[in-house]
């Protein structure tokens, strides 16, 4: 799965959540209704995540230093991380604490109409933004289900458009709700009870993208699909004859790591082994092109070692088991 951190789905979500936020303010302004300023405080807070998915992108493209010999890929990982806490306090809460106040003492909408047109203009606006997210995501994302993909994305700026935007146009819906019920009924409970629900949203949303980002911060192996393709291009059948073990991990969503224990024969030369192993790395990276770091250390392979279990720390016997997605 490619890496794309899908800029473009960043910068469409951006522009939109700025309009709308802007337009909101106005709305609450107007009406008083506390489901456009929770809206309101939702769509600022989109926007600094933006900015964050954006300043992280600029930062982890920064060379490697001897202090942080592995670049700072992970850079990325950690804004995304910023991003979810974010979503949880400024908007989740927030909304929560809203809805709580105008429960305890509801008050009329007034002008309507102001709170009912930027809602409409604001669900049009997210759903191109949306729309965009989906259209940068749907390549990388291939056979597998919305699920799987924010799941098993090694990129996260995409995956967090994805869940901001669909909470974005939930919480519009739930705005909508809130406001027309209490249009229709004259009680301003609605509008606290929508208000309420869009903070429950956003703070189930941000701890679903802080589980995910938490998950890249620890460090992913390569998925299934890679791994298979780095044992292929390993293992020549003449000089390296098999993986004892391999561990991978993402330094960065397009940097890979790969340390592998190679068997070879027993009587081959230095010469023969060091070559054979320059040889593998070149075809890794034919492979997997993010595979930028590559350890491969030569051991001799005994079918006697490899009986004794597949403790591959206490003894060479066997390769490391593939990892399911996080």
């Amino acid at each position: 799965m490619s890496a794309s951190g899908g800029t473009k789905a960043i910068v469409a979500a951006l522009g939109a959540n700025l309009a709308i936020a802007a337009s909101k303010f106005a709305a609450f302004a107007f009406s008083g209704s506390s489901s456009m300023l929770a809206e309101g405080v939702h769509s600022l807070a989109d926007s600094g995540n933006q900015f964050l998915l954006l300043l992280g992108g600029k930062k982890s493209q920064r060379e490697a230093t001897p202090q942080h010999p592995f670049g700072y890929g992970r850079e990325r990982y950690i804004y995304a991380f910023l991003v979810s806490i974010v979503l949880f306090s400024v908007g989740g809460m927030f909304a929560i604490y809203e809805g709580y106040e105008k429960i305890k003492e509801p008050h009329e909408i007034e002008h309507w109409y102001w709170p009912v047109g930027v809602l409409i203009f604001a669900i049009i606006a997210e759903g191109f933004s949306f729309r965009t997210a989906i259209k940068e995501a749907n390549p990388l994302r291939g056979t597998l289900s919305w699920k799987e993909f924010v799941r098993r994305a090694k990129a996260p700026e995409l995956p967090v458009v994805l869940l901001e935007d669909f909470g974005a146009l939930v919480g519009l819906v739930l705005a909508l709700g809130g406001v027309g019920l209490a249009l229709l009924t004259g009680d301003g409970v609605w509008d606290g009870i929508g208000t309420l629900c869009i903070g429950i949203l956003l703070i189930v949303i941000a701890l679903v993208l802080a589980a995910e980002t938490k998950s890249l911060l620890l460090g992913e192996s390569a998925g299934p699909e890679q791994i298979k393709k780095i044992e292929t291009a390993i293992v020549d059948g003449d000089t390296v004859t098999g993986i004892i073990h391999m561990r991978t991990l993402h330094l960065g969503p397009e940097e890979l790591l790969v340390a592998a224990k190679i068997a070879v024969q027993h009587d081959d030369t230095a010469a023969e082994v060091a070559s054979a192993i320059n040889a593998a790395e070149a075809r890794i990276r034919e492979a997997v092109p993010i595979a930028r770091v590559i350890y491969l250390e030569p051991d001799i392979y005994t079918e006697a070692e490899a009986a004794k279990g597949p403790d591959r720390e206490a003894t060479p016997g066997g390769p490391a088991p593939h990892p399911a997605g996080h």
